[in-house]
């Protein structure tokens, strides 16, 4: 749906467009929280929509929310793309997506809206992996239910290849959730990851080795950016040093991050650092850290004990 500018709207008509924005402003908010990864990005791309339909002021829009979650998506895919050109590599921080993962399931935004505010630990969405249009294209038709001409419409493609895209997402978005008996929420997972961060404190590199797969990947990012490392002896090396686990007065709590077993570290109640891993068949078989004491502050919060 498009709108064209109309005539100057008066103060009255202003406020009544205001008060309906408002209305639309938790789903806008927490649709874009899932498409960009963070709540400073999702806060300027509804504070651009606003400014839209201000310019726009309201005439000939038929379907105030559809009009909003077309503008908003478009302004997303903008600002997805513009990260992509400039070579940014985020690591997303975002809340678990189930209605994207059971079919047949369906989310409601004003829920989950409201649980992003209210939740005391922000889960991870392994969603890097994911080109800008197959971002929005999953979020929007899986997560949010909206038709897949409209989410076309969106993108500038067929109906046809955006469920394609969509299609290909999904399939990506399931790939890295764990399966099988070593899932995130099993005994038998946790007891791995347990393993690894005693072998870690103790710089026992037999140890590590022992419960890390041979191909095992670690990406890193901190506040000087993103490192990956690869093999099991790298990684080894990398843990045995303490570099993921040692801090003064650290505290780890377990946690589930989108799906895959991990750990919050904490120091003096403020988060430093989160691990989240990926196991199968008794290793891990790869492993996830964002240790930005800033980005953390900005998403996790503060964790009492």
């Amino acid at each position: 749906m498009t709108a064209s500018a109309g005539e100057p709207v008066s103060d009255d008509q202003e406020e009544r467009l205001a008060s309906a924005f408002a209305g639309h402003r938790p789903y806008l908010r927490a649709m874009a929280y899932r498409m960009l990864g963070g709540h400073a990005d999702a806060d300027d791309a509804v504070q651009e929509a606003w400014v839209r339909l201000a310019r726009a002021g309201g005439g000939g829009i038929a379907e105030l929310r559809a009009w909003l979650t077309t503008v908003t998506a478009r302004i997303c895919l903008d600002m997805l793309r513009a990260r992509g050109a400039r070579g940014e590599q985020p690591l997303e921080i975002s809340m678990s997506l189930p209605g994207a993962l059971e079919p047949g399931a369906s989310a409601d935004p004003e829920k989950e809206a409201l649980l992003a505010e209210s939740v005391s630990l922000a889960l991870w969405v392994v969603m890097d992996a994911l080109t800008p249009a197959e971002r929005v294209a999953f979020v929007l038709h899986d997560v949010f239910d909206v038709p897949f001409g409209s989410v076309a419409a969106v993108l500038g493609r067929s109906t046809d290849a955006t469920k394609m895209l969509a299609s290909r997402a999904r399939g990506r978005v399931r790939l890295s959730a764990p399966a099988g008996p070593a899932g995130a929420g099993s005994q038998a997972g946790r007891e791995v990851i347990d393993a690894f961060f005693a072998a870690a404190r103790q710089g026992d590199i037999d140890a590590l080795l022992g419960v890390l797969a041979p191909d095992v990947e670690l990406q890193a990012t901190g506040p000087a950016g993103k490192m990956v490392i690869r093999g099991a002896a790298s990684v080894a090396a990398r843990a045995s040093m303490g570099a993921m686990v040692a801090r003064p007065g650290a505290r780890l709590h377990p946690a589930v991050l989108d799906g895959l077993p991990g750990a919050l570290v904490v120091v003096d109640g403020r988060p430093v650092s989160v691990i989240a891993f990926t196991v199968s068949d008794g290793k891990v078989t790869a492993i996830k850290t964002l240790a930005d004491p800033a980005r953390l502050a900005a998403l996790v919060p503060p964790w009492g004990g």
